[in-house]
């Protein structure tokens, strides 16, 4: 590591405390494996899913028993030939055995195939099998119980009360448990038939250790098998209380349901064994294509390696449930990002015409591409300054040459591009676009103070972190301090090819004191400019940039704006920008731009002074923030005077519970019982409760997460950099271990 960013790492490392600091240790990643049906299941449909003893997943459709075949190609099975030209009407596995119900029989290939039992043709419609080995097959009218010893079976006679008989039953050691709508019945070992529980809307059972769980259209409760007695009290605050089926584990419970399935924790998790990362209430819901071909669940299993199998009307599903760290998980992101999400130089989405379907994308411009790639250019720096490595510091700088070629494509005024893109091929919002005559390019004009505040953000990581003094740091300088230049030329404007102020590019006093306290803009505003002075004073030691500063800060209180509360922020209609209404809720933007603006007015303040008032000022608006549990709200708070007064707890969870799946599906929360609604509010937050952002909308940084529903369908797949600046700061920051 080189000596500089070796000093830098020990500095950083030294103002933390040591047991505030996170350990990367192994957590479950939770990923959707797609697993695709062969054309000929296409009609099919789905019954039940089953595993045998040697991982072999089976499925039974309306076309015939079919099997996985290389892990992710469900299939007829065709493998044993007598069993190919006939149609099973059921299949269990018992001791690892898988047990076929066909019209006329049930057999088993287990066993060397001795197990196996003839009954009259088109009697029974399903099975189930005892660990003793005694099959039991059933229909609603009859029901026959054959031993080892007996392979013509035994009619069990029960009184007429008990008809219809139940439709599924379940095996516990020697017996059997039949449900019906309104009843749970009894098959003992002896042959004896009996009512062990009455009641209403029952759908599934499951046995955790010595207590029965019952499944209900509202919720699910538990009750001792033998006696019938209640157990566990009727659980309904769940995400959905339709429930399907069910699949208890050690430290909890499976659950499926008409709207996807969800995980409840039972026990608390083990600090020495990996586990997902605990939603409200230990809940973690799965739904939507973000993890499922479709919600309602008709079956569950799990894989011995801890994988879920959920059987959908539409196909299986696989839920993978990967041990790893947060550093595996940072690699993960950074092969992504380069292999899917680089367009000259610039981090970018990609457009999927056919939702899901990445072969089908092509990478597009939006309107803040100079934004998002400072931001990968910031998590590069930290990752740089953490180890040293060259790569990290190649893509820092090939990420700069992007945002040095947004200012030089505007011309040479200092006003710099949104985006840009060779010449007829653009994407986004296609009337801001500005042409260069006899050139191949056009490049995006109407540039905002979002993309000023985030280029301020990477001029300063580069020139700190990474940057050599000289040459390397010169060239930074040269190209901030260009757009500085334009903006006090122009009076604190951003002034575009047209002569105008852009919409958003406002920094003058006029504009910035127009709002009072209450809307954040005028902290915002006042913030982001003195920022960038400080800045360009650092890299140059330009008394005009601090005569500037103190102009403004003394002749029009932009250092009172700065440190005026986050509490004073309310809600303010009536000031229009426009045409637009600047307080009639809260822009979650602004917390964005905030945040990122805090590395640069903290570190580059003038003096001591300035810092500490400024630290006090971020510590506010943290406060404020703080249940997002954001991991680069927490970290850049920690960089700007917060230290270890932070929450790195809540940062690593909200990174261990990241999707890998960044595609923009659609996801719905608002049907959930387990959560708290909120009514209309001046913040627009939806629910009280934080979801893990597995079960959230797949959103950028500057969209607050209490939102119940959102996304396009799947036709927009992100880059996920986000996650990489906030576990690479966090590192830097020796809060992640």
């Amino acid at each position: 590591m080189p000596l500089r960013v070796a000093i830098v790492v020990l500095l950083l490392t030294c103002a933390t405390s040591a047991p505030a600091a996170i350990p990367d240790r192994p957590f479950l990643q939770d990923v959707a494996s797609r697993i695709r049906p062969a054309p000929e299941l296409q009609q099919a449909t789905f019954q039940r899913v089953e595993l045998d003893q040697d991982g072999v997943v089976y499925v039974l459709t309306s076309l015939g028993v079919a099997r996985i075949y290389d892990d992710n190609l469900l299939a007829l099975d065709h493998s044993f030939r007598p069993l190919t030209p006939l149609r099973a009407r059921d299949i269990t596995v018992s001791q690892g055995a898988l047990h076929y119900l066909f019209e006329d029989r049930w057999l088993s290939n287990g066993k060397t195939g001795r197990p196996l039992g003839h009954f009259e043709r088109d009697e029974f419609s399903g099975l189930a099998v005892a660990d003793s080995g005694t099959v039991l097959v059933f229909s609603p009218k009859s029901l026959r119980r054959f031993t080892t010893s007996n392979s013509t079976g035994q009619p069990v006679e029960g009184p007429p009360s008990l008809l219809p008989l139940p439709g599924k039953w379940w095996s516990k050691q020697n017996e059997f448990f039949g449900l019906r709508s309104d009843a749970i019945l009894r098959l003992r070992a002896d042959g004896a038939l009996s009512v062990v529980h009455r009641g209403s809307n029952l759908t599934t059972l499951a046995f955790r250790d010595e207590e029965m769980l019952v499944g209900t259209q509202d919720g699910y409760y538990g009750l001792d098998p033998n006696s019938g007695a209640s157990r566990t009290p009727r659980q309904t605050r769940l995400p959905v209380s339709e429930i399907t089926c069910m699949v208890p584990v050690a430290d909890g419970l499976w659950v499926g349901t008409t709207r996807g399935l969800f995980f409840q924790r039972t026990r608390p998790a083990s600090a020495t064994i990996p586990s997902l990362p605990d939603g409200p209430n230990g809940i973690r819901y799965y739904s939507g294509r973000r993890w499922l071909l479709d919600d309602h669940v008709v079956d569950l299993k799990l894989e011995p390696a801890g994988h879920v199998l959920a059987l959908t009307k539409s196909g299986l599903n696989r839920i993978e449930m990967r041990p790893w760290t947060l550093a595996a998980k940072a690699e993960w992101f950074e092969r992504k990002i380069r292999q899917r999400h680089v367009r000259f130089g610039l981090t970018a989405e990609r457009r999927l015409p056919v939702a899901g379907d990445i072969a089908s994308s092509e990478i597009i411009d939006t309107d803040n591409d100079g934004g998002w790639s400072s931001y990968y250019l910031g998590s590069q720096a930290f990752h740089f300054a953490v180890t040293g490595e060259p790569a990290a510091r190649s893509r820092a700088w090939e990420t700069f040459a992007a945002l040095e070629r947004l200012r030089e494509l505007a011309g040479t005024n200092g006003f710099f591009a949104r985006t840009f893109e060779r010449k007829g091929f653009k994407f986004s919002d296609k009337e801001r676009w500005r042409d260069l005559p006899g050139n191949d390019w056009e490049w995006k004009g109407h540039t905002s103070s979002d993309e000023f505040t985030s280029h301020t953000f990477a001029h300063a990581v580069l020139w700190e972190l990474v940057a050599r003094p000289g040459p390397e740091r010169e060239r930074i300088a040269r190209n901030y301090t260009a757009i500085v230049d334009h903006i006090i030329q122009h009076d604190w404007y951003l002034v575009d090819v047209d002569g105008k102020p852009t919409l958003w590019g406002r920094w003058h006093p006029d504009y910035v004191n127009h709002y009072p306290p209450s809307i954040a803009d005028r902290r915002l505003n006042s913030a982001e400019i003195i920022a960038g002075l400080q800045l360009a004073w650092k890299m140059t030691g330009r008394a005009l940039y601090r005569e500037k500063a103190d102009e403004l800060f003394q002749r029009h209180g932009y250092l009172t704006n700065i440190l005026s509360s986050m509490k004073r922020v309310a809600y303010t209609p009536g000031f229009i920008h426009l045409g637009n209404d600047m307080g009639d809720e809260w822009n979650h933007s602004d917390d964005e731009l905030a945040f990122v603006n805090y590395w640069t007015l903290y570190r580059f303040a003038f003096n001591r002074r300035l810092q500490r008032q400024y630290a006090g000022a971020i510590r506010d608006h943290w406060a404020f923030e703080r249940p997002e549990k954001y991991p680069i709200w927490n970290f850049l708070h920690s960089a700007a005077g917060g230290g270890t007064d932070c929450d790195p707890e809540g940062a690593v969870w909200t990174l261990r519970g990241w999707p890998l799946d960044t595609i923009t599906w659609r996801v719905q929360n608002s049907h959930r019982h387990d959560l708290t609604k909120l009514s209309k509010n001046f913040y627009r937050r939806e629910m009280a409760e934080l979801l893990p952002p597995g079960e959230r909308p797949y959103s950028r940084l500057n969209t607050q997460p209490f939102i119940l529903d959102g996304g396009d369908g799947g036709h927009i797949e992100l880059p996920g950099d986000e996650f990489l600046f906030g576990y690479w700061l966090g590192r830097m920051q020796g809060l992640i271990r």
